[in-house]
């Protein structure tokens, strides 16, 4: 699919990370962990802009070399642990585009989910656009944990179910549920500014294999993107 005006990719990519110190710069395999966000947003062909935000520097620099624009350092008020990343997001597109005639569409990709590749990208914004939905965000089906026989155990160990009804079901006789992933998330420009959330009534969920839906926010994820990474190129051509 080739680039269409009219469609905005947002990375947000802030400098601060307490689990894992230095997240988005860390390596993996033989890049930066940003890098691979970055590389499926391009090679997708679907953004007349690629844009970074972050408030580092560092991070900046790192951003330009593997092909985004970093037009602007994000300000500390939309950088800590509190503010919700769509805010990030939200403040990009109204720098970028001050009228709100520039984007049709905006497409948040975080970098802190490198499986997902320009593939997935097409797929989602196929859904997205054929669906006509305000907001579409990236979902993964539950494996083997199933969500409906959730517990929650006291200070005394004692355990009480969080959907009693469920407890005692076969898990065939319950609904699929889906577990959002910050792989591909896609609003109307116009909706985002409204809502300043992608969490909009009647938003849409696209399904991502889980092996490509994974958020890298522990030194276990990492681990663990790590591992399928490396599978995957071990694969056959």
């Amino acid at each position: 699919m080739s680039a269409v005006p009219g469609r905005l990719a947002v990375i947000p990519a802030r400098g601060g990370s307490k689990r894992i110190p230095g997240k988005n710069l860390v390596p993996l395999l033989d890049r930066p962990l940003l890098a691979y966000t970055l590389e499926a947003a391009l090679e997708s062909g679907l953004f007349e802009r690629v844009v970074v935000s972050t408030d580092s520097e560092e991070i900046a620099e790192a951003a330009s070399r593997h092909g985004a624009e970093v037009p602007f350092l994000r300000e500390a008020r939309l950088s800590d642990d509190f503010v919700p990343v769509s805010a990030a997001t939200v403040d990009a597109l109204e720098r970028l585009d001050p009228s709100g005639d520039g984007f049709a569409s905006v497409c948040q990709l975080m970098p802190n989910c490198p499986l997902r590749d320009a593939r997935d990208l097409v797929s989602s914004c196929e859904q997205f656009e054929r669906t006509e939905a305000e907001s579409q965000i990236s979902v993964v089906r539950y494996g083997w944990q199933n969500p409906w026989w959730a517990m929650r155990r006291g200070d005394d160990l004692a355990l009480e179910p969080l959907f009693t009804e469920a407890a005692t079901a076969r898990s065939q006789d319950l609904p699929e549920l889906f577990c959002p992933t910050g792989a591909v998330w896609w609003a109307r420009a116009d909706a985002l500014r409204r809502e300043g959330t992608f969490h909009m009534a009647g938003r849409t969920g696209w399904e991502i294999p889980w092996q490509r839906g994974v958020d890298i926010d522990t030194q276990d994820d990492l681990d663990m993107a790590l591992v399928l990474l490396s599978m995957e190129r071990s694969e056959p051509a």
